[in-house]
């Protein structure tokens, strides 16, 4: 008659610590590899939108000196018509135009040492200057 082992009856397939251990390492490994390409993607994206922002603003204020005469002296003035402003026809953009994607006010100066008006995205840290995501673009770039 052959005898029966409780103990090799009643072993439990199933991970030891060890093994969970290594595979939540690894996990993690690979989730920080994915967080970091997809997050330089995003702000890839966000500086590409800002600089076709820069242009779309840069014709609203330009349609705007067609109507009025001269640019407007800020940013606000395309949103609200300003007091002295006859033939003014907009609003010529949205309040949420004059923010750039980072969340930033694009810079505005008129008159502008470059042009009629200069307008500025100053890029993911809302800074003048800076490299990379940072830099700046104006509209007479």
């Amino acid at each position: 008659m052959p005898r029966f082992n409780a103990a090799q009856g009643r072993r439990q397939g199933g991970f030891t610590l060890l093994e969970m251990l290594a595979v939540i390492v690894l996990l993690g490994i690979v989730a920080t590899i994915v967080v970091r390409q997809v997050g330089g993607n995003v702000d890839k994206g966000k500086y590409g939108a800002g600089k076709a922002q820069l242009a779309s603003l840069g014709m609203k204020i330009e349609s705007y000196g067609l109507d009025v005469g001269t640019p407007p002296a800020n940013l606000q003035q395309l949103v609200s018509k300003p007091a002295n402003a006859s033939g003014w026809a907009g609003p010529y953009a949205k309040p949420s135009d004059l923010k750039d994607p980072f969340g930033h006010a694009f810079g505005y100066r008129y008159p502008g040492e470059h042009g009629s008006f200069d307008l500025i995205f100053f890029g993911q840290d809302g800074q003048p200057g800076g490299d990379g995501y940072k830099a700046d673009i104006g509209n007479w770039e």
